[in-house]
């Protein structure tokens, strides 16, 4: 017998003020994949708001959380500045546990993430080892209603389901 557990995970970051040169400090990273010609988001890390959103959801699965002193230990102590390595970390936490679907909700004016949808999803199913179909990922730009909207960063909003085997009380 299975129970079936949900969290949700949130995470938002203004993009870099413009250095004023051609090049960009950093690059955008979301989902794990870079996305050219635009510049990366303000964090003392790579910044990448979907990892992070799904980061924050395991933390409500396990109550560890990750981001913030974890993180901060990862990233300023460490120099490790790869989302990845902390959704790993939070992933760790699962033991047994199993997760089965992620729905992603992007709010953000730029980039147009349309094109980068399919390889997104490759890489997140990739790092949970799930079937990318497993994985809902949409976009909005909320109608300019936010900053978010207004293209001064993005918000990610992320949902997770996952099993775990019934434990008899």
């Amino acid at each position: 017998m299975y129970e079936y557990l949900t969290a949700i995970g949130q995470d938002s970051h203004r993009f870099e003020e413009a250095s004023g040169s051609e090049e960009y400090s950093k690059p955008l990273v979301m989902g794990g994949i870079e996305i050219p010609d635009i510049e990366g988001f303000e964090a003392n890390s790579d910044g990448d708001v979907v990892l992070h959103a799904l980061t924050n959801a395991v933390s409500g699965i396990t109550g560890i959380n990750i981001l913030g002193a974890v993180a901060d230990d990862m990233c300023l102590a460490q120099s490790i500045t790869d989302s990845r390595e902390y959704l790993k970390c939070a992933l760790d936490g699962l033991g047994d546990d199993r997760i089965v679907h992620v729905s992603f909700s992007v709010e953000c004016k730029k980039p147009v993430l349309a094109p980068y949808i399919a390889e997104i999803k490759a890489s997140v199913a990739s790092l949970l080892g799930i079937r990318e179909s497993s994985i809902g990922f949409t976009a909005t730009s909320g109608e300019g209603l936010t900053d978010f909207g207004r293209g001064l960063g993005a918000q990610v909003l992320c949902s997770i389901t996952v099993r775990r085997k019934s434990v008899d009380i």
